[in-house]
């Protein structure tokens, strides 16, 4: 017994050391651009029955735990689905058969009925007995591959963006459903039941409507906010008891527990705030940081190559595979060209072709089924292996040169306010302003006459086109009107692509929701005013600097250039006059400096100072010269 427990130990210290190692190997060869997943796969192929046979996998608890980690892996999949994104608004102007939903929606069904007929073709070769069942693993596509790739692009708001982001979402979401459903099929034939999984959905509607009772509820808000970040960690824990009670209860109506773990995601994604990372990044910790690299090591352990080299007709298995796995994204991917150029089109072929999770898990499932060989199972691997590393490279080679488009530069002010015409007058000493106004203004009523002026509804895309939406770096709708704010900034989002979209809200829960899904800034007059008031308060000097930026005061961003001042600490770098650095943006990271803040060649600095000497702070900063 002894003996036993310690080949378990020492091959969990194996799978665990491995896991830890992998990154940085990652992190080496990332100029490859191979997930880690798949280098993780990669390591237990080595480690396992196909190379050094270093991993006991007999053993139940290493198996337990790779299962568990498979659970996981699909609650994190379903923690990813923003069902709002299921549903992007549209442009009112835009015809109906070029929005992101309907195009989706007939990519996935063309990329549905394509999976079959080769599930049948495979069937016809004796490469499988259940041919929906291999139709449906081949129509899989990554979500968790394709969101970041379109974040990194600065896609996602984009019309382009949400139409390859939805196409993802209703991959992942009705191929797992499906796919629940073909194998209650396989399992028990056609019986009532089938009808179980519609107990599943009705638990988690159930679930939803009293989950968000409960946390409107303020005393229980309360309570649990007390209690969140102390040792209790009761939205983690609560969080795993869901996910938990819900893969039970899938398992006890007979229905595939992966799908009740992927609904218990979606439903801490709903039920929780998306727009406070705190939950998601504990939870993304405890399962990419544990039981995940066991899945996928051990799903590389369990690899069986030789299986798959064993006869001529199973190495031809995999190219036919691979090239039937492109052949559906891409086929299906031609709806995309009434509204894309071609270029587009092929490249959200290739980057849809990426698939890994679903894919395994549904070869998984295949296997424990008895409807596809070791060598099938094998080959299906690979293809996952393959196209989720070279799907993103096709990607990247196919999209249009967007480095050619030229950088985005000043902001538009949409109302006639007078709060935006001193907001436009400010803006306009660093950055192009744009004011667009519906109503009777001249260019004579501008506080600057380096503002630019257009007369028009900014709900129509030719007023924003004439606007130059498409340059524009940010844009501010301040309209009396919320639905006129929320038309205006969906438009900006959408149709051309702004990054930077903010607005004012009054407390509309309903419509704050939506607007902060899409991606837009929304400030609340009331909440702004107070935190004035606190900071005059709390803060008098740098309120001071603040209240008089009007007079004699400017804020300014620039990007650092100068390699004088690389991995230099803010304290050593002599800025003139009263310039002062007062925020640091280094990629994703939003950082408040200090004396001791490392400068890095790239980071976005937003300056304080006099008129009379930011701008010489901006030249030294800037200067690429410098050595």
């Amino acid at each position: 017994m002894e003996s036993n427990n310690n080949d378990v130990l020492l091959s969990l210290l194996l799978i665990t050391s491995l896991a830890a190692v992998v990154p940085l190997l990652s992190r080496r060869l990332q100029r490859f651009r191979i997930p880690i997943v798949v280098w993780e796969i990669l390591v237990g192929i080595v480690i396992g029955k196909s190379g050094l046979h270093w991993v006991a996998t007999e053993s139940e608890i290493i198996q337990f735990l790779a299962w568990f980690g498979f659970i996981f892996l699909m609650f994190l999949s379903g923690l990813e689905l923003d069902f709002g994104a299921l549903m992007p608004s549209a442009n009112a102007e835009t015809p109906f058969w070029k929005r992101p939903l309907v195009m989706a929606g007939i990519s996935f069904v063309i990329t549905l009925a394509l999976g079959m007929f080769i599930g049948f073709e495979l069937k016809v070769q004796g490469v499988t007995e259940a041919a929906i069942l291999m139709g449906l693993v081949l129509s899989t596509t990554s979500l968790g591959v394709v969101m970041p790739i379109l974040k990194e692009k600065r896609l996602v708001t984009s019309s382009y963006g949400q139409t390859i982001l939805v196409a993802a979402l209703l991959a992942d979401f009705l191929t797992l459903f499906l796919l629940s459903i073909d194998v209650a099929f396989l399992v028990k034939g056609l019986t009532l039941d089938l009808l179980l999984i519609l107990v599943l959905l009705v638990a988690v509607a159930v679930l939803l409507r009293v989950g968000r009772s409960l946390l409107a509820n303020p005393r229980l808000a309360q309570i649990l906010e007390d209690v969140a970040e102390t040792t209790a960690q009761i939205r983690v824990r609560g969080s795993f008891a869901l996910m938990v009670a819900l893969a039970a209860l899938a398992s006890v109506l007979g229905v595939e527990v992966i799908l009740g773990a992927f609904l218990a995601g979606a439903a801490v994604s709903i039920l929780s705030d998306r727009n406070n990372p705190v939950l998601r990044e504990k939870l993304d910790a405890i399962g990419f940081g544990f039981f995940i690299p066991i899945f996928f090591i051990m799903v590389g352990v369990n690899l069986d190559l030789k299986a798959l080299l064993a006869s001529p007709e199973n190495l031809i298995l995999l190219p036919e595979l691979l090239i039937a796995a492109f052949l559906i994204k891409f086929g299906a991917a031609l709806v995309f060209k009434p509204a894309f150029s071609w270029r587009e089109t092929l490249a959200a072929g290739a980057i849809l072709s990426a698939r890994l999770s679903l894919i395994i898990a549904a070869s998984a499932i295949a296997l424990d089924l008895g409807v596809i060989t070791d060598a099938v199972n094998t080959a299906i691997i690979l293809v996952a292996i393959i196209t989720v590393t070279v799907s993103p490279i096709l990607f990247d080679f196919l999209l249009p040169d967007r480095e050619a488009i030229p950088m985005r530069r000043g902001a538009i002010i949409v109302s006639s306010r007078e709060l935006a015409l001193a907001l436009a007058k400010q803006l306009a000493k660093a950055i192009p302003v744009t004011l667009v106004t519906r109503f009777p203004l001249r260019q004579s009523d501008l506080p600057d006459p380096n503002i630019r002026l257009v007369q028009g509804d900014a709900r129509d895309p030719e007023v924003l086109r004439q606007a130059e939406a498409h340059r524009a770096a940010s844009l501010v709708c301040l309209s009396a009107e919320p639905s006129f704010n929320e038309l205006v900034c969906k438009l900006a989002l959408q149709e051309f692509g702004v990054e930077n979209v903010v607005t004012w809200q009054p407390d509309d829960q309903r419509r704050l929701e939506s607007m902060e899904r899409m991606g837009v800034k929304v400030i609340y007059p009331g909440m702004a005013t107070l935190v004035a008031l606190e900071g005059s308060v709390l803060f008098p000097e740098s309120f001071d600097v603040i209240s008089h930026q009007a007079e004699e005061m400017e804020m300014r961003q620039v990007r650092l250039r100068n390699r004088r001042y690389h991995n230099r600490a803010l304290k050593e770098v002599r800025l003139p006059g009263d310039v002062l650095v007062v925020r640091l943006r280094r990629g994703e990271d939003r950082i408040v400096p200090h004396g001791e803040t490392e400068l890095k060649l790239g980071d976005v600095l937003l300056l304080v100072g006099s008129t009379a000497f930011i701008g010489d702070a901006v030249r030294i900063l800037e200067e690429e010269a410098g050595a």
